[in-house]
């Protein structure tokens, strides 16, 4: 009995420091040698937009320069429209890019701009004149030890770009 329990705590002793050199080993996988992916903003698509609601498809593609395929578990957003908050919200899909490769994901947006109405309202005043927008957003990437990827792009539209003649 003795033998067997000083066996199997051993064993488990060795278990237990391959599992930690392991993890080390992914650690300096992430720190030495990972390159933060590149992702952008690629299209917003219009599918509703109604009084009370509004509905987006925003197109992101994911640019992964490492020698590994790079798991993504998700992203957080948020999108203004001169200062107004648009949208913010969460997508948890889950893919891997390949390495050397890229990918393109969608996330849905919906959101309800009634109680801004008055502030687009007179940003559109001057369809010719730009507006500013921002995006922020973080992507997770990695499986156990992941880390998040920070995105900012701030740019300006002008309205009347978008509306037909």
């Amino acid at each position: 009995m003795l033998y067997q329990a000083r066996t199997i705590r051993i064993i488990a002793l060795t278990i237990g420091f391959g599992l930690l050199a392991s993890l080390a080993g992914c650690s300096t996988w992430f720190t030495s040698e990972f390159q933060d992916p590149e992702v952008r903003l690629v299209k917003v698509d219009v599918i509703k937009a109604r009084l009370l609601e509004q509905q987006f498809m925003l197109r992101f593609r994911i640019d992964n320069p490492n020698a590994s395929s790079l798991p993504v578990r998700g992203l957080v957003y948020s999108v203004t429209l001169d200062g107004i908050p648009l949208a913010e919200g969460e997508s948890s899909n889950w893919f891997t890019v390949e390495a050397h490769g890229h990918q393109t994901f969608e996330v849905p947006v919906r959101t309800n701009l009634w109680r801004h109405i008055k502030d687009i309202v007179r940003a559109l005043e001057n369809p010719d004149e730009a507006i500013r927008y921002s995006f922020q957003g973080q992507v997770k990437t990695g499986l156990l030890f992941g880390r998040s990827v920070h995105l900012v792009r701030n740019g300006e539209i002008i309205p009347g770009d978008y509306i037909p003649e």
